[in-house]
């Protein structure tokens, strides 16, 4: 299993402020949902950051996202260590397979594969 991009997700109520404040550090918007924006850098497309007001499926907004290449194995891994599941692993419409898990100091992990 590798790590393909990691993204820190921001729990915010000023998406569109935060599109124009980092927009001025020379992030684009990349992926607009409604409920979650992600913006990037042009010139280094892994530089991801992303905005949401609330989580359209979970019960709570992650603080960091892990795309691997085989979300699957990582959900196998987690459930052998018996780290807290926070939200099971599941197919999403937006096109991606992810599940949330607890880290050791607290913060809530989004890990997920694109279909």
């Amino acid at each position: 299993m590798s790590v393909r991009r990691v993204v820190p997700n921001v729990r915010s109520q000023a998406v569109q402020e935060s599109r124009e404040f980092y927009g001025s550090l020379g992030f684009e918007e990349v992926m607009n949902l409604g409920w979650i924006m992600t913006l990037a850098s042009p010139s280094h497309p892994a530089a991801q950051i992303s905005f949401m007001a609330a989580d359209r499926t979970a019960p709570v907004v992650p603080d960091l996202s892990v795309e691997v290449d085989d979300v699957d194995a990582a959900y196998a891994v987690m459930r052998e260590r018996g780290a807290e599941i926070v939200h099971p692993l599941q197919d999403e419409e937006w096109g991606v397979r992810r599940f949330f898990v607890r880290d050791p100091s607290g913060r809530v992990i989004n890990v997920l594969g694109h279909r």
